[in-house]
């Protein structure tokens, strides 16, 4: 309840703040706004009030929000009005300059937020960073890294040549920059990766991201009550040291061990009070025991950057701008026979929030998805703000308006991608619910 919580506060801020980035350029203009609303209303509204011209309102049908401008192709195809004369304040009585500004207003708005937010969390809380050299242990290697020369436990301290600012930048980089080689710490020695070039492509086919975790002791944090752990022994406070013929002292490999040996009875060995003590646990169908592990990365030695006003709003704009880069690199892989089944909806967009109530996370998660509806409402797609933006730059550069036919049909067509989209992201939510992934 508390991740929808989160969930429909983020979109909700987002999507009024969108169309409030369409309606007030609209209204400076002096083109009517007949309708502004926080999700659609089909049939009927949850809430409506008219002030002057325009009815404010909350639809029931959550799938985003509009403001519905007189004498415009939208969502709401309102054809009847459009084979009236045109109006003096209407949409299509405004020059294309005009036109344009009222269009791209909720995606500049969309970024605006981002900045701002962005530059809120830096100057309130600053920026925890891991630098690369203090993860003592290393990190967990996935498959396709270890194919092409990286082992579990090596510390990644240069890519291409240059130290990364942080341990939470490297993941990152192998996904949207051009790593061609990568030097490590192993035990003691530096050794240096060649990174092939479809590095990229590789993770996204084999469903590995992030290629690397960070390496953490299995110390118990906390027993579920009444759990398998609980009842074979295990207490807050022991470091696991081993499960069955598995020796390691690290989640990673505990975890990946547990799932081996589902429905089982296991022994597991922990390390309590300067003892080794042996306990046997029976594991879940699940392949869990029922604890959590301490996974507080402060004792690596994260390092917090404090930001003054003046200094966060520039970082902000950068950490905005090189979100956005990330997020338009990333966007080819979905045209990939894997990367289209990584596609998700609003469940995915929920697990972006943690289950605990965390004011810097739900700001910083907000940002993000602010940018990503940015990014989505810009491409050159029929119904949404790209599309319409290329048919007024088409007018501009021509001097010739689009015809309404031509207009009215791409709006229906974008409005079928779109929904088409949505059944398919929200579609795959729900096989991977009940397929448990």
């Amino acid at each position: 309840m508390l991740i929808t919580l989160q969930l429909v506060m983020s979109l909700s801020l987002l999507i009024l703040l969108h169309e409030l980035g369409h309606f007030l350029p609209a209204r400076l203009f002096k083109i009517r706004v007949e309708k502004f609303y926080l999700f659609f209303d089909p049939w009927f509204s949850l809430i409506k009030k008219k002030v002057k011209d325009t009815e404010y309102g909350i639809g029931w049908l959550p799938l985003g929000g509009y403001v519905k401008i007189s004498g415009m192709i939208d969502e709401s195809m309102d054809k009847e009005q459009m084979a009236q004369p045109a109006q003096p304040w209407e949409f299509r009585s405004k020059p294309a300059w005009q036109r344009l500004i009222v269009m791209v207003g909720g995606v500049v708005m969309n970024i605006i937020v981002g900045i701002v937010i962005y530059a809120m969390i830096l100057a309130i809380w600053g920026r925890d960073v891991m630098p690369v050299e203090n993860a003592k242990y290393g990190v967990h290697v996935s498959q396709t890294m270890k194919n092409i020369g990286f082992q579990d436990g090596d510390v990644i301290l240069k890519m291409n040549g240059e130290t990364p600012e942080s341990f939470q930048d490297v993941s990152k980089a192998f996904l949207v920059d051009e790593v061609h080689q990568a030097t490590v710490n192993r035990n003691g020695q530096l050794v240096d990766i060649a990174i092939p070039a479809d590095i990229a492509q590789q993770l996204v086919d084999a469903n590995e991201f992030p290629p690397f975790s960070l390496r953490l002791p299995c110390v118990i944090d906390t027993i579920i009550p009444a759990s398998n752990a609980a009842n074979g022994g295990l207490l807050a406070g022991d470091s696991i040291l081993g499960v069955a013929d598995v020796n390691s002292i690290y989640f990673q490999d505990i975890r990946t061990a547990l799932q081996n040996h589902k429905n089982e009875t296991v022994e597991i060995r922990v390390a309590r009070n300067g003892q080794h003590i042996p306990l046997q646990v029976a594991v879940s169908d699940q392949g869990t025991i029922g604890f959590n592990p301490a996974s507080d990365m402060e004792q690596f030695g994260v390092k917090t950057i404090h930001y003054s006003v003046f200094a966060a709003i520039p970082a902000g704009a950068r950490i905005a701008w090189e979100t956005v880069a990330d997020y338009a690199s990333n966007l080819k892989y979905i045209f990939s026979k894997k990367g289209a089944t990584q596609v998700g909806g609003f469940a995915s967009f929920a697990k972006l929030f943690p289950e605990k109530w965390d004011w810097a996370r739900f700001w910083e998660r907000t940002a993000l998805i602010s940018l990503i509806l940015a990014f989505m409402n810009i491409l050159p797609v029929p119904a949404l703000d790209g599309g319409h933006v290329i048919f007024l730059i088409w007018e501009m550069i021509t001097g010739k308006a689009v015809s309404q036919k031509i207009l009215e049909r791409a709006q229906l067509v974008g409005m079928v991608l779109i929904l088409g989209l949505l059944l398919w992201g929200n579609g795959l939510d729900i096989y991977r619910a009940i397929a448990g992934k």
